[in-house]
């Protein structure tokens, strides 16, 4: 019986190939890596998730573009990728989160609920008819501390202080890696998270193509920031820079 042709391992089903890949996988990576960049930060009261909407026309209403979402009174979550697939795992983490109220009458773990979440992800990548899901979930929450967790296309989860997915990864992890400190408060999150975007989107910043979202220690509810909100954190952004540039 002759070998599959190294072509026949990216076809219809996730299958190893000879050298141990999952070809259907790495594609999956690939929709994450051209997706727009969403980011979280996790800060001593609280986690921020920002995303860029990256709104290509005029005449796109930059309110219809959804990429964060609210999970649950304590929980939010930020997406890059296939926004389709990402209505799919919301839904998902929404049910999961509600069955874990009535069953236990209180809010579900971040940790348990990134772990539901990865787990159904991980099935998609072993069944035949099926395909992995083309995006990458960063789930925010808190219980008694803030949690930030990036999942895979693959199933796999990591837990983060600050981490980006989509087209501005590696930019936003350089910046991340050189500036973020264990002891920030919530406006230097933000501002920490708009320094990122700015770079990403080469000065490009306005109230309409960012969008924010708080879930704070204090309150334990999810809040996404005001158009007007995001653009005062912009225009300190903006003002900063033209002082360093002096």
């Amino acid at each position: 019986m002759q070998p599959m042709p190294s072509m026949g391992y990216d076809r219809a089903i996730t299958v190893f190939s000879p050298d141990g890949r999952l070809f259907q996988v790495e594609y999956a990576r690939e929709a994450v890596k051209r997706g727009t960049t969403s980011l979280g930060i996790r800060y001593k009261d609280g986690v921020v998730l920002a995303i860029d909407k990256r709104i290509t026309s005029r005449l796109v209403e930059a309110e219809s573009i959804e990429k964060i979402f609210h999970v649950d009174a304590h929980i939010g979550a930020a997406t890059s990728g296939l926004v389709a697939d990402a209505r799919v795992l919301i839904d998902r983490a929404r049910v999961e989160a509600q069955t874990n109220r009535i069953t236990y009458n209180e809010p579900i773990s971040i940790e348990i609920l990134a772990k539901k979440i990865c787990d159904f992800k991980q099935l998609y990548t072993q069944h035949g008819g099926v395909r992995p899901f083309g995006l990458a979930l960063l789930i925010a929450g808190v219980n008694n501390t803030p949690r930030l967790f990036e999942t895979d296309p693959s199933g796999a989860l990591i837990e983060y202080k600050a981490t980006a997915i989509g087209v501005g990864r590696t930019t936003a992890m350089e910046i991340f890696e050189e500036k973020y400190m264990d002891d920030l408060n919530r406006g230097a999150a933000i501002n920490l998270a708009l320094v990122v975007m700015n770079e990403i989107t080469d000065g490009k910043l306005s109230g309409e193509t960012v969008e924010i979202a708080l879930i704070e220690l204090k309150t334990k509810q999810f809040r996404k920031l005001t158009q007007e909100e995001v653009e005062e954190h912009i225009s300190k952004i903006k003002e900063s820079s033209k002082k360093s540039e002096e």
